[in-house]
C-alpha cells in the first residue's frame, strides 16, 4: 500500500484528468471543498450518488474519564463531519 495522496497532488491529478492546468485543477478542488464545507455548516447533506454522503452528526453531551487521573469529566455536545461511502465506492474497493 502506498502513502496518502496530498491535496496538491489531487489538484494536479484533477487538472490532468480534465485537460486543464495544475493550477485550474487545484482551484476546482478548492471550490469543491468550499461548497461542501458551506453546505455542512448550514446543516445540509451533500449526496454524491454512488460515491457517498457528507453530513454533520450531532454528538450529545456525555460523561467521560480523564485517562491520566481517572477523574470524571463532562464532555459537551458537539458536531462532527461524517462521510458515508456509497454502494459504488464500496464495491470499487473490494
Amino acid at each position: 500500500m502506498s502513502g496518502a495522496i496530498k491535496k496538491n497532488q489531487l489538484g494536479q491529478m484533477l487538472g490532468e484528468k480534465l485537460g486543464v492546468t495544475k493550477k485550474q485543477g487545484a482551484e476546482m478542488l478548492d471550490a469543491f471543498i468550499e461548497i461542501v464545507t458551506n453546505a455542512l455548516r448550514k446543516g445540509e447533506k451533500v449526496n454524491i450518488t454512488g460515491f457517498g454522503i457528507f453530513k454533520v452528526s450531532d454528538r450529545k453531551a456525555r460523561e467521560g474519564r480523564n485517562p491520566r487521573t481517572g477523574e470524571t469529566i463532562h464532555i459537551k455536545a458537539s458536531k462532527k463531519p461524517r462521510f458515508t461511502p456509497g454502494k459504488l465506492l464500496k464495491e470499487a474497493i473490494m
